[in-house]
């Protein structure tokens, strides 16, 4: 399953402050689609089905379904503030070729 850097679990615990919502986690997954023929899909859900998988970073909790846990085994998701850059990345080993936008893979 992916793993959050600490700049990126620090700034999901942000996000789900600022949402001001109980029990959220945050969702990574992989959907068919984009140019490559994957894409990530990122966002905050307040349901974990009985066969996603569940990590805890401090006091933020990841959820994947088990075939998104697959494909992003050995993963890892960042957060940048830069300049040039200023967003989530996620670094996957299993990417075999991404697209010009960054955004799909195969």
């Amino acid at each position: 399953m992916i793993t959050l850097t600490e700049t990126a679990t620090s700034k999901v615990g942000e996000l789900i402050t600022a949402e001001g919502e109980e029990g959220l986690a945050l969702r990574v997954a992989v959907r068919p689609g984009g140019c490559s023929g994957f894409s990530y899909e990122m966002f905050f859900d307040t349901e974990v089905n009985d066969d996603d998988k569940l990590q805890e970073y401090g006091n933020v909790r990841l959820v994947c379904d088990s075939s998104s846990a697959e494909m992003l085994d050995g993963a890892t998701l960042d957060y940048t503030e830069s300049i040039q850059e200023t967003g989530f990345k996620i670094n996957n080993p299993n990417a075999q070729r991404t697209c010009g936008c960054g955004s799909s893979f195969s």
